[in-house]
């Protein structure tokens, strides 16, 4: 038993160390955390245990869609802790329900599942294609195409749709009939028995794969394809989706609609949810007993949800995320032309990738020394999901850091 001399040590620890300490003595060691520890966060803004502020170009991976403590979604969040938070999926509840509804008014799908996070949308989406494969082409349609470079979670069916080894490792045997096509490439595709295919999933944005944006008349051959060869067209826009890109839907910006689609991160603001979207021919063929989840749909989480969900489906709510993202865009522009290191810029809207020279490892490092969180998503790659409400003024000052930081890098290198 912890005495009580230990107990009053840790009721006045504040300093960071501490908390280091005491966090290393009892999670499992699968982050590799940056030595930091956060206590709140107000806005674009995260302040660490010691008082440090930091400029948040992270939000929790594409997470935070509304940035820290926005005061409607605590209150949105509060109001429904007040009435219940739970009542589990023998029953309807109406955040639920107004949820769906607001999902489905915003896209072309009919109906919607509640789950709790992006690889439970990914392993729903899996199991409702093959069974509607199995009916309708037979049991011997069980393969699932997916794309090169591809990320879809960490789950065993998500992990195993996931075309990079480096998340495989230590986890053999994976679930079998995945095959790997190549992105952007539709001879690829077209490769693979089309009778033995129930499905192909795609991220119209590549995430952890480098911030690469599919090919727009590929997306379009794929979608051709699909229907052609009646093989479940997936989309995973778990960190693309939710006005991510300045639409609503990243695949609203191709004009190319799937047949089911996965959602999560800025879904919930903050608060974990994870959905699949259907279309009925395709959702029919899931039944009573198929599927399902304890906390899926619960009720807090569906509030949570829905005041995002009703924030940025407005027009002019997603105007100014394409106003953001056309600024620091230019920005960035202005950065690669002046020789700093960037070789290429992608992505849409607000999910940015920088293509470096370098190793973007120690720009990161860098740059939370200078009071801003990056991301990476490959060994030469930064990425940037800012708050979809970071203003004019928070982009000006994360372009000062990152420019002084790369300069500052380049520099190094050239004198050795």
């Amino acid at each position: 038993m912890t005495s009580e001399l230990e107990t009053n040590r840790r009721a006045s620890s504040d300093t960071q160390q501490d908390w280091l300490e005491r966090g290393k003595a009892v999670f499992m060691n699968t982050y590799a955390s940056y030595p930091i520890v956060f206590k709140k966060g107000k806005g674009t803004y995260i302040e660490d245990v010691n008082g440090k502020k930091y400029l948040d170009f992270v939000s929790g991976i594409a997470v935070n869609s509304l940035g820290h403590c926005d005061e409607g979604y605590v209150e949105a969040i509060t109001e429904q802790l007040n009435l219940f938070s739970h009542c589990s999926n023998l029953y309807l509840n109406t955040p639920a329900i107004k949820l769906a509804e607001a999902l489905i008014r915003n896209g072309s799908f009919d109906r919607a599942f509640f789950c709790n996070s992006g690889t439970e949308a990914i392993e729903a989406a899996l199991k409702l294609s093959r069974k509607y494969a199995k009916q309708t082409k037979g049991e011997q349609c069980t393969t699932i195409l997916t794309m090169s470079n591809s990320f879809h979670g960490r789950t065993y069916g998500a992990l195993s749709a996931t075309a990079q080894t480096k998340y495989h490792q230590g986890f053999h045997p994976l679930v079998p009939d995945f095959q790997t096509v190549t992105f952007n490439d539709i001879q690829s595709v077209q490769s693979i028995d089309p009778k033995t295919v129930a499905a192909l999933i795609i991220e119209p944005i590549q995430g952890e794969g480098g911030i690469h944006v599919v090919d727009a008349n590929f997306l379009k051959q794929v979608r051709d394809y699909c229907t052609e060869q009646n093989i479940v067209l997936i989309f995973d826009e778990i960190q693309c989706g939710v006005g991510r890109t300045g639409k609503f839907f990243a695949h609203q910006n191709f004009d190319i609609e799937p047949d089911l689609i996965a959602l999560a991160k800025g879904l919930g603001g903050g608060f974990p949810i994870g959905a699949l979207l259907a279309k009925d021919k395709f959702a029919s063929a899931f039944q009573p007993g198929d599927h399902g989840s304890t906390f899926g749909g619960n009720a807090l989480a569906c509030a949570a949800a829905l005041f995002c969900v009703n924030t940025i489906e407005n027009s002019e709510f997603l105007g100014s995320v394409e106003r953001t993202s056309k600024q620091l865009r230019d920005a960035l522009k202005k950065m690669q032309d002046s020789g700093n290191g960037i070789i290429a810029i992608r992505g849409l809207g607000l999910m940015v990738g920088i293509e470096l020279e370098f190793l973007a490892k120690p720009i990161i490092q860098s740059c939370i020394a200078n009071g801003m969180l990056i991301l990476g998503a490959g060994d030469k790659v930064l990425r940037l999901l800012p708050p979809l409400t970071v203003q004019p003024a928070e982009v000006d000052e994360a372009v000062t850091i990152l420019t002084k930081v790369l300069a500052e890098q380049k520099s190094n290198l050239e004198n050795g």
